[in-house]
């Protein structure tokens, strides 16, 4: 059997459609918050502990957590990041 491709990638159909940056953007949203959510767990960290130790809001901290909500900002991020010992790193590739 020919198992030669039938069309494009599905990064291609998403560039076409003008979705790709939004799709890229969901998806990072989507990873940040669940290793996040993730660590407070192993970390046994409430989220009212979690907030209060990044100086932020609990609300702000559900932001945040909520892998739909895109309304994050590099602040909040690094503050996440750094209550859990960890560094933020950001690059253009």
């Amino acid at each position: 059997m020919n198992k030669r491709r039938l069309g494009s990638d599905f990064d291609n159909f998403l560039r076409e459609e003008g979705m790709l940056s939004d799709a890229t953007a969901t998806a990072i949203k989507r990873v940040l918050a669940f290793q996040i959510a993730q660590e407070m767990k192993r970390r046994k960290l409430t989220k009212a502990t979690m907030a209060k130790k990044m100086k932020t809001s609990r609300s702000a901290l559900d932001r945040l957590l909520d892998p739909e909500n895109s309304s994050v900002t590099l602040l909040t991020l690094e503050r996440a990041a750094s209550v859990l010992g960890k560094k933020l790193v950001v690059k253009l590739a």
